[in-house]
């Protein structure tokens, strides 16, 4: 299920108000790596991010079970329409936790403008200038 984009005209003035997640790939030598990372839209950090081989709704519920873990719970979470975004069991374990869920329109990424600013830095400052043979 998709579900409206929330933050249009929202003022963002504090922490764990809007948390946003996405997913990007590393290249491996042989293949890739999926990269997932949860951050705050007002403090703009690193809340949770893990690796896996898959991008699968189950591993963003883990990365997210790390984020409020961690760091307590947002009142709404930003991703895009991702297929493991829009799964049940992602979208279920935010509504068990009183979350509101917004998301962002296809294709725009200004709708998820932070979160794609840190793959930027990420790949450019990292991924790009070196060559992973394996994750460790």
């Amino acid at each position: 299920m998709i579900y409206p984009y929330l933050l249009r005209g929202l003022a963002i003035e504090r922490a764990n108000q809007v948390w946003a997640m996405d997913l990007n790939y590393i290249p491996m030598s042989r293949g890739f790596v999926y990269l997932a990372a949860i951050i705050d839209w007002h403090s703009r950090k690193v809340l949770a991010r893990d690796v896996s081989m898959s991008m699968e709704a189950d591993f963003c519920v883990r990365v997210l079970d790390q984020a409020i873990a961690r760091h307590g719970k947002p009142e709404i979470f930003n991703t895009d329409q991702g297929l493991q975004f829009t799964r049940m069991v992602f979208t279920e374990r935010l509504k068990g936790e009183g979350i509101a869920i917004s998301m962002g329109g296809r294709g725009c990424w200004r709708d998820t403008v932070f979160i794609e600013r840190l793959w930027r830095s990420v790949k450019y400052e990292e991924v790009y200038l070196h060559a992973y043979d394996r994750v460790s």
